[in-house]
């Protein structure tokens, strides 16, 4: 069976890892440089700070936007809970948004109703790689003066307007480098941000809040007039993370070129389906196809089909809002519709429909 999704590796790198692994220098470093400065070049914005988990990336937005406990967030249900965990542990009151259930992208006309005084930032998420009208969000965020938060956990590699996630205009893209991501670093993550003021705040908060510039004394001894006056994390990414991630980045015009492909032979297979039918893409997005989306009238039945044609589908994820963790089990019609519905069937770089 195909499946749905599959962890990529470049050949060739076993013997570089063992000089990693035997040199001695394990921690971030030269490779970590170079991994940021090809993602850099990639994304085409210069702001990017590797991490080395997702969850600590989404851990880090809290804590550069100073975000406490009981202050209020918009968020989409339609998403990883991986995605949403983070607020729990902070603390954070989750305002959960309705969907298009055509599409999955957030339902832009509910949101300016939902903003009140109490809320901080909104968390967009380009669920499976599939982006909305970014420009509408972007454009409210800052119609109310808050930071757009663009969850792109499934994300990396999705262009709206041409331009690549991280470089669309949010004030900052989160990213997953998670086993079955591309890129995939076995385990990452990274910020990428449109103010240089918050992404040199995101080196500090990685790094325990100390600036390494001034940390260390001429002999080594630990500076005690270097203050620190940030909450941080351990979360600078491995030099054996770093280097899987910067030999992957030059094969990934080719594996999202053959995902491409793919979803143009799926949309060729379903153009006379009316019972199932591919997800509705934005005018302005050209997603990454980590998946191919569908939505199917008999969503289980589906499923079935696809396993016995030898094709894994899977509805991937749950909605969020069902989960009591987060004290707010409202009922939204268009995430109802969508998740009764939609289906993912592989369309990765492992296998050529």
């Amino acid at each position: 069976m195909i499946p749905i999704f599959k962890p990529f590796m470049p050949q060739g790198i076993e013997s570089e890892l063992m000089n990693i692994l035997n040199s001695g220098q394990l921690a971030y470093g030269k490779y970590g440089r170079e991994f940021e400065g090809k993602l850099a070049s990639f994304i085409g914005n210069d702001n990017v700070v590797t991490v080395a988990t997702y969850n600590q990336a989404l851990l880090m937005v809290l804590s550069i936007l100073d975000l406490k406990p009981g202050d209020e967030i918009i968020a989409s249900p339609v998403s990883c809970l991986a995605s949403n965990q983070p607020f729990a542990i902070k603390g954070l009151s989750v305002k959960w948004i309705d969907v298009d259930p055509t599409t999955s992208t957030m339902d832009i006309s509910k949101l300016r109703r939902m903003i009140t005084s109490k809320t901080k930032a909104i968390f967009n998420n380009i669920f499976c790689g599939f982006a909305g009208d970014l420009d509408e969000v972007y454009k409210i965020g800052k119609e109310f003066g808050l930071p757009i938060i663009d969850d792109c956990i499934e994300g990396f590699g999705t262009q709206y307007k041409g331009n690549y996630t991280g470089n669309t205009g949010a004030d900052i893209t989160v990213f997953s480098f998670q086993t079955v991501r591309l890129p995939n670093t076995v385990d990452g993550g990274a910020l990428v941000f449109k103010d240089k003021n918050l992404y040199d705040k995101a080196k500090l908060i990685r790094d325990y809040g100390i600036d390494r510039t001034t940390f260390r004394l001429p002999n080594g001894e630990i500076n005690p007039d270097c203050d620190i006056t940030l909450e941080g994390y351990g979360a600078t990414m491995s030099e054996t993370n770093s280097y899987i991630g910067v030999q992957q980045m030059d094969e990934l015009p080719k594996l999202f070129s053959i995902q491409q492909e793919n979803a143009e032979q799926w949309d060729a297979f379903f153009v006379d389906r009316t019972d199932v039918n591919p997800i509705s893409i934005f005018k302005d997005c050209n997603p990454n196809f980590w998946v191919y989306g569908v939505l199917a009238e008999n969503k289980l039945d589906f499923i079935q089909l696809m396993k016995d044609s030898g094709y894994y589908a899977t509805g991937v994820h749950v909605n969020n809002n069902i989960y009591s963790v987060f004290g707010n089990k409202v009922d939204l019609p268009g995430v109802n519709e969508f998740m009764k519905k939609f289906v993912a069937i592989p369309s990765g770089w492992w296998f050529q429909k």
